[in-house]
């Protein structure tokens, strides 16, 4: 049976001030008043029972995933109770999902991503869904075509065409570039954006697990088994937190593409514009932009000044926020921080934020 596991268990670290572990970035209303998390299930209509269609979050936010999608089933919602990275995560959906259907099927999505067409990004699906179907070994991932050498993201370069299917052989995967090589990366043509998106069986994902990550593994189907026993939390508080912490790229796409295990990596391309929304100028490409280059979230209330190319966030529309002279800049007001960074140092802000952990510990995160 086909199934839908959207992975919510990120911090936002990079979107603080406003994400924060008590509200992280997936159920905040970034997209147009809706949370990005809304916008991921809703975008699944039509593609699976919506009985099938599971969140894998962290336990202390269960109960913000129930708000905002107050439809998905009490048994939907799996809880990490902490963030062990996307291999344990993964590896513990399969096996939840595995446990009364062996032979059931998981696409793996984000909740953090924005995505048009929708009706391409399903039909994308759709033909990973049939190519595990008719190639049970396969391990799917989703390329979208690059627009521009981003040095965020990581990279996937596809081989050879796989006959009868739209799909292609993975040669390799590259993690984030510098400027110089993503740009060799476009001039190939051969290379496209790794979307962070799958669909496998769940059995080979686990299998694959067995042999690469075999501890982890075991301790994870362990779990699985007492799932619906009053064991549960026991066994997830005395397990979890141990497992090693270990990306699914790192994990299983990246061996599995040398030929360490006896599954193939495949790649189906995904025709959309897609936004990983993992960052102040990522998000900033949603926001309304001014005559001088200034970006607002459109809530913001601001009084630029010879002040070019700016992002301005805030969460009080009665909060003015001025500036003079002011080039690329981010400026986000929250009621408890304001947070000032150079555009170019977008990325630094999960550094700024481990910097706050330190300095004033559980106040401002």
């Amino acid at each position: 049976m086909r199934n839908v596991v959207i992975l919510a268990g990120g911090s936002g670290t990079r979107l603080w001030p406003l994400s924060r572990a008590d509200k992280p970035k997936q159920v905040l209303p970034l997209a147009a008043g809706n949370s990005l998390l809304r916008v991921a299930y809703n975008r699944l209509q039509g593609l699976v029972d919506p009985a099938n269609i599971y969140v894998c979050t962290v336990a202390a936010h269960t109960e913000l995933v129930r708000e905002e999608l107050p439809e998905l089933g009490e048994h939907n919602i799996i809880g990490e109770p902490v963030g062990r990275d996307t291999a344990n995560a993964v590896g513990l959906a399969s096996a939840v999902v595995a446990r009364n259907d062996p032979d059931a099927v998981l696409a793996i999505v984000g909740s953090d991503h924005l995505i048009t067409p929708e009706a391409e990004f399903r039909a994308a699906i759709e033909r990973g869904f049939a190519l595990v179907e008719r190639r049970p070994r396969s391990l799917v991932t989703f390329g979208i075509e690059p627009t521009h050498p981003h040095t965020g993201l990581g990279y996937v370069e596809r081989g050879d065409a796989i006959e009868g299917t739209a799909a292609y052989v993975v040669d390799r995967f590259r993690e984030k570039p510098d400027r110089a090589t993503a740009e060799e990366y476009l001039a190939t043509g051969r290379f496209w954006w790794n979307s962070g998106m799958f669909v496998w069986r769940a059995e080979t994902v686990l299998s694959v697990l067995d042999e690469l990550l075999p501890e982890s593994a075991a301790q994870l189907r362990q779990v699985a088994a007492v799932w619906d026993t009053p064991e549960r939390e026991s066994s997830l508080a005395g397990i979890y937190p141990n497992l090693r912490k270990i990306s699914i790229d790192f994990a299983v796409m990246e061996p599995a593409s040398q030929g360490k295990v006896d599954a193939d990596v495949v790649v189906v391309p995904m025709p959309v514009h897609w936004l990983d929304v993992g960052s102040w100028a990522a998000l900033a490409g949603t926001y309304e932009v001014d005559a001088h280059g200034n970006r607002h979230d459109g809530s913001a209330l601001s009084c630029l000044l010879d002040s070019h190319d700016n992002v301005i966030v805030t969460d009080d529309p009665d909060h003015l926020i001025a500036a003079v002279g002011l080039r690329g800049h981010i400026i986000v007001h929250t009621k408890d921080v304001t947070m000032v960074c150079p555009l170019a140092d977008g990325e630094r802000v999960k550094d700024l934020v481990a910097q706050v952990q330190s300095d004033h510990p559980e106040r401002y995160t």
